[in-house]
């Protein structure tokens, strides 16, 4: 998969883990790990789908969510559901 979020996709998806996970925006590179880079345990991952389905009035399959391990494998998923609805 090559999907690509627009930069306001992006942007939105940069707020919910500052909010969820209180790190910099600094820190959110395509290949930082989510619960070892960024200090998410399995609950703050369940949360960032539920913001990030929330937000993006979508509905994110649990066993796409269950691989997602990096900031860059959360932006891609949400890239292609949001490409699958379009």
């Amino acid at each position: 998969m090559n999907h690509i979020l627009s930069d306001n996709d992006t942007e939105a998806v940069h707020e919910i883990l500052v909010e969820q996970l209180g790190v910099q925006k600094t820190q959110l590179t395509p290949d930082a790990r989510l619960q070892g880079d960024l200090g998410a345990d399995s609950l703050d991952v369940v949360e960032i789908s539920m913001a990030v389905e929330d937000r993006f009035n979508v509905s994110l399959p649990d066993e796409s969510v269950e691989n997602v391990s990096t900031v860059g494998d959360l932006q891609e998923l949400l890239a292609g559901v949001l490409q699958k609805q379009a």
